[in-house]
């Protein structure tokens, strides 16, 4: 549409849900791009964001491609009176971030490994003192296999996921996308860092973005009590 000369922006609304609690999350071990099923507790997270989400008129529903994701995503929909209209699609682009040879690690030596380049010994000391965007680069710098994502690396995935959501959705559409608890809260970070109070992305949580051609503003991060 045309205003006074000036392409009016399209803006949608993308409500980012964390897939259910897994075996893997039960275990305290590390799930970036490897996989395992949703437990009982995972089941119902995805059923609870479902309820939650349930009186929205979705466009369309993504998930990134990984079984835990896909498995939250079909459980949600089918809360939606209007589920059988809903088209699916799965980016890979909304993965969680791969942590090379650290996956299926226990989540705790890992950053006992990783923060040893820096003389700390917890995942709250590493993300307190360097943030999540350079903690991505020293669990990418800790790989034996250099195989784990950078910040760069995880940040040009992303960044063409947003834009592939951009290029599937029209001004007003409100859409779900189901990804990962350490990619949303990346994605708080950069930007509404005021809302990162350093706690873990909830299993089944609810964040809601308005995303423009150039911005992404965040509405809410990791509600679990979401209102729709």
């Amino acid at each position: 549409m045309i205003n006074g000369g000036l392409e009016e922006m399209k803006k949608f609304t993308a409500y980012f849900v964390r897939h259910g609690q897994t075996m893997l999350n039960h275990y305290n071990k590390v799930q970036g791009w490897i996989d395992s099923p949703l437990t009982a507790k995972g089941r119902a997270d995805a059923k609870r964001a479902g309820q939650q989400l349930s009186n929205i008129p979705l466009a369309a529903a993504y998930s990134s491609d990984s079984g835990r994701a896909i498995e939250t995503a079909r459980i949600a929909l089918r809360e939606n009176p209007d589920n059988m209209n809903i088209v699916t699609y799965q980016y890979p682009e909304f993965r969680e971030q791969c942590h090379g040879y650290f996956e299926g690690n226990d989540l705790n030596q890992m950053w006992q490994f990783v923060g040893a380049q820096v003389g700390l010994t917890s995942e709250s000391k590493v993300l307190g003192t360097y943030g999540l965007e350079k903690a991505r680069d020293l669990i990418h710098q800790a790989d034996l296999y250099g195989e784990a994502e950078s910040n760069d690396m995880f940040w040009e995935r992303l960044d063409r996921g947003f834009n592939k959501l951009r290029e599937n959705s029209k001004d007003g559409d409100q859409v779900m996308v189901v990804s990962h608890g350490m990619t949303i809260r990346s994605i708080i970070d950069r930007y509404a860092p005021d809302l990162d109070e350093g706690i873990a992305t909830i299993n089944g949580s609810i964040t809601k973005l308005e995303i423009t051609d150039d911005d992404i503003h965040v509405d809410f991060f990791n509600k679990t009590d979401f209102q729709s």
